[in-house]
């Protein structure tokens, strides 16, 4: 299977990041970051995925982002 690449510009580069983020209510009012996701975005333009990262398919992120 052949990479399309990025779906905004095109591009074949990517990098990841994890993130942490608040949910609602009281996790919000004491900031409390249980939400957790890898990004992907491609180096070329930007453009940016948010992948859960407790996902089953958390693995496959990269053939996730360029559509695979």
């Amino acid at each position: 299977m052949s990479q399309k690449g990025c779906v905004k510009c095109g591009g074949r580069e990517t990098g990841t990041k994890e993130v942490a983020m608040t949910g609602t209510g009281l996790s919000k009012f004491l900031d409390v970051q249980h939400n957790q996701f890898v990004v992907v975005y491609c180096k070329n333009c930007g453009y940016s995925e948010f992948y859960n990262k407790n996902s089953s398919k958390a693995s496959n992120i990269i053939d996730l982002f360029f559509g695979g």
